[in-house]
């Protein structure tokens, strides 16, 4: 039984591969390789962490005026506050899932590199381009590593979130907010934290994407 679901499982990575490759030769007929697919993917893993930082300062400030609730619909406050949370938890399986697809397109640039250099048979070109191969794989770890410091920080505010709103959920009332106060100035600097590690890693792709972009014009 687990020989046949290993190769199950081998035969979905196959074929997910396939796609892949697939995918890759199909577009680079048109005159889209993976350099300019990487790029794309860095921007777009940019562009879901500038949303993820509107997201979650989003669920912060709802939490906050649950929080400050004086009189109104509580249930109302809190339900703003919820929506707020599942739209954070959104937002960052988004960050996870584009950050995924960076490293999907760098693996395989960076082979199809390497063994395209080999064919150099000029040994001043296939150092040169040893060398920028060399620059951009070093780029672009610092990149991901910055990215993937980011996207770590997430889960523990999203499972404090998720405490707090499963815990007013079944007692919500003034007493019930009260108990929870004393989380929220935590909360709040792991919010500030993560925003600030995301602003690093929106720049690092900023430069990551121009230094692309001008090697290749």
């Amino acid at each position: 039984m687990k020989k046949w679901i290993s190769l199950t499982v081998l035969s979905g990575v196959l074929v997910l591969s396939g796609c892949q490759s697939a995918y890759y030769g199909a577009m680079e007929k048109v005159g889209y390789h993976k350099r300019d697919i990487m790029v794309d993917r860095v921007q777009d893993a940019k562009e879901s962490q500038e949303e993820a930082q509107q997201q979650f300062s989003s669920a912060l400030a709802e939490m906050q005026a649950l929080l400050a609730f004086d009189g109104g619909d509580l249930e109302t406050a809190y339900n703003n506050a919820k929506d707020e949370y599942e739209s954070a938890q959104a937002a960052a399986d988004d960050v996870s899932n584009r950050i995924d697809k960076v490293e999907s397109v760098a693996e395989a640039l960076f082979d199809e590199w390497e063994t395209e250099i080999q064919q150099i048979s000029k040994a001043s070109l296939r150092r040169n381009s040893t060398e920028k191969l060399t620059q951009t794989q070093r780029s672009y770890r610092s990149l991901v590593k910055s990215m993937r410091r980011a996207e770590s920080k997430m889960p523990p505010i999203l499972t404090a979130m998720k405490d707090n709103m499963l815990y007013l959920k079944h007692n919500l009332n003034a007493q019930a907010i009260g108990a929870i106060k004393g989380e929220f100035a935590i909360l709040k600097t792991d919010i500030s934290s993560l925003i600030t590690e995301m602003n690093k890693s929106i720049t690092e792709s900023n430069q990551f994407i121009e230094a692309m972009e001008s090697s290749s014009s």
